[in-house]
């Protein structure tokens, strides 16, 4: 199939790469033209495109995974855009994380032009993208879920409808809260283990077969021991969708009584004081 994938990043670039090793025809564009995930996704089989029209035009499916919602606003309105530049019934899959009401607004104004979009954020961290395992949460119409799903199969493992246009990026912000906090848990639990005297490979090799055991205890509490901050998942983009979080809260107060969330913003916020917010959401230790 000839597809589309816009976005170049750590995720974007493995998940592009997947596609074109299972023999897809992928042509993906990036903002910037340097990046080594770039040169990755091109060394694994994608063809790299100038402009965003090259990269959609005759694409059946274009997948984009970019920052923020602001981002993913350029690519689709600008122009050459996907807007312009898509043929009515193209399916247009959202992988980023944008929250559920972006996701209904960029759904709308594609639907003027007969385009078609899914919301189908992923999680599973660069591990996940690398290796096709990511859990994909999809929100949009059953009928395009169904015709997007053997490609979806390619790049995850775990790929689940989630309701209509919205509810994959609702259940995603769930997620993150889940990731977030959970991170608090593991930091502290490092930092205890150390004023113990404890040998803090105990924490995730030992406890991470008990009840307190999580995805990120088992890959992230490693890099932490071994000062490795390099970044699988940002800070710059944990707090952008801790951000989102707040904005997508229900306007009877519910973004209110969300207290470990707020907690787990500050904690970020004192890390990326510490080392900058390119460094990986491990590096929350640095807050401390």
């Amino acid at each position: 199939m000839d597809i589309a994938y816009i976005g170049m990043g750590i995720m974007g670039s493995a998940m592009a790469a997947n596609l074109a090793r299972a023999g897809h025809n992928v042509r993906v564009w990036n903002r910037s033209k340097n990046r080594e995930t770039l040169k990755s996704a091109v060394d694994s089989g994608c063809t790299n495109c100038d402009t965003i029209r090259s990269t959609v035009q005759g694409s059946k499916i274009v997948f984009t995974c970019v920052s923020d919602v602001q981002d993913l606003d350029e690519i689709i309105t600008c122009e050459g855009g996907i807007l312009s530049s898509a043929a009515p019934e193209t399916l247009v899959i959202d992988t980023a994380t944008i929250g559920p009401a972006a996701a209904k607004t960029f759904a709308e104004t594609l639907a003027r032009k007969d385009i078609r979009f899914l919301d189908a954020p992923v999680t599973g961290g660069d591990v996940g993208a690398r290796n096709a395992t990511l859990t994909i949460m999809v929100g949009g119409s059953q009928t395009d879920f169904d015709e997007a799903l053997p490609v979806l199969n390619v790049i995850g493992k775990n790929v689940k409808y989630c309701g209509p246009t919205g509810s994959g990026q609702a259940l995603k912000l769930c997620n993150q809260i889940l990731c977030a906090i959970n991170m608090i848990g593991i930091t502290e639990a490092l930092m205890l283990a150390k004023q113990f005297g404890l040998d803090e490979n105990m924490v995730p090799e030992i406890l991470g077969t008990g009840a307190g055991g999580s995805w990120a205890l088992a890959n992230l509490a490693p890099r932490i021991i071994n000062d490795d901050f390099e970044p699988g998942f940002r800070i710059k983009d944990i707090l952008k969708d801790l951000r989102l979080v707040h904005e997508n809260s229900t306007a009877d107060g519910a973004g209110s009584e969300l207290p470990g969330t707020a907690l787990a913003s500050e904690r970020f916020e004192a890390a990326a004081r510490a080392v900058g917010l390119d460094k990986g959401t491990q590096a929350m230790l640095k807050g401390y």
